[in-house]
């Protein structure tokens, strides 16, 4: 059953392009639908929203609300014994300090993640998100024709925590079998073990660069971390135009930096580098 609301939700825009924090709400998986409506709409016109002071939420609470957005799914290689579908994000196995979007490399990647804050530094400790429907919309007329006839190869080979200077060659080809080797790293035992389970199921996915939302029906670039390259181009090509699209995406109007207080929980559909924190990923409801 769901309990009929009876707070005052208001919702406060934090940025000029994404971002809102939305305030007198208790998360929870018995939300009325009038309430998780007003939270939806309120994510699909921000693209990322906040809640604070949600010190009761513990990972079971934080799946039953996930149920209410969408349909709660499991990351596909990284899961923890006993709550598959909440991913623990650590830092000490790797800091999320690059751009992504979560989860690319699968056919069909989340509509939202939502994160919840368990153990934070005295400081730092903050998480950025980027607006690549407001990226798309802002760019010249012939770079949008350019991105739209463009699909970038996808892996799961490579993340968001590894080392920048990392170096990879490749050529993205339909069914290109191509090995990316990165410069060594020093690793503890345990980083070395989630890493190896990281990347057990070798996933390579293709995707447009520009996709329309199945919601909104605003077009969005897909790019970032997992993107090895784009199809039929060699590697200087893919670089130079990935580099292009990542500077326009990351540009500082299309952002939003978000300062982590404990159990604070944001849900998003443009994700990007989460640090330490507890993640649940939702398809949609339609």
């Amino acid at each position: 059953m769901t309990i009929p609301s009876t707070s005052t939700l208001t919702v406060t825009q934090l940025g000029s392009r994404i971002g809102a924090r939305i305030d007198g709400i208790r998360l929870a998986g018995d939300l009325d639908a009038a309430t998780v409506g007003q939270i939806r709409t309120a994510l699909l016109r921000h693209q990322v929203i906040f809640f604070r002071d949600q010190h009761h939420l513990d990972d079971a609470q934080q799946h039953a609300f996930a149920a209410r957005l969408g349909t709660p799914i499991a990351h596909p290689s990284v899961q923890q014994e006993g709550a598959p579908i909440i991913t623990p994000i650590n830092s000490d196995y790797g800091k999320a300090n690059r751009w992504h979007t979560d989860v690319t490399f699968v056919a069909n990647y989340p509509a939202a993640s939502i994160l919840r804050a368990v153990t934070l530094p005295s400081y730092g400790g903050s998480t950025l998100w980027a607006s690549t429907a407001a990226a798309y919309q802002a760019l010249p007329e012939p770079l949008k024709h350019l991105t739209e006839n463009l699909w970038a190869l996808h892996s799961n080979r490579f993340d968001y925590v590894a080392a920048p200077q990392a170096q990879f060659d490749y050529v993205a080809a339909p069914q290109a079998q191509t090995d990316y080797v990165a410069a060594p790293q020093a690793q503890t035992d345990e980083q070395k073990l989630h890493r190896t389970r990281f990347e057990k199921a070798d996933f390579r996915t293709e995707h447009p660069v520009v996709r329309v939302h199945p919601e909104t029906g605003e077009r969005t670039l897909v790019a970032g971390d997992f993107v090895r390259g784009l199809v039929g181009l060699d590697n200087c090509e893919s670089q130079m135009l990935l580099e292009l699209l990542q500077r326009r995406i990351t540009m500082p109007e299309n952002t939003i930096r978000w300062n982590w207080q404990p159990v604070t929980s944001p849900s998003g559909t443009t994700g990007r580098p989460s640090t330490e924190r507890s993640t649940t990923t939702t398809t949609s409801t339609g």
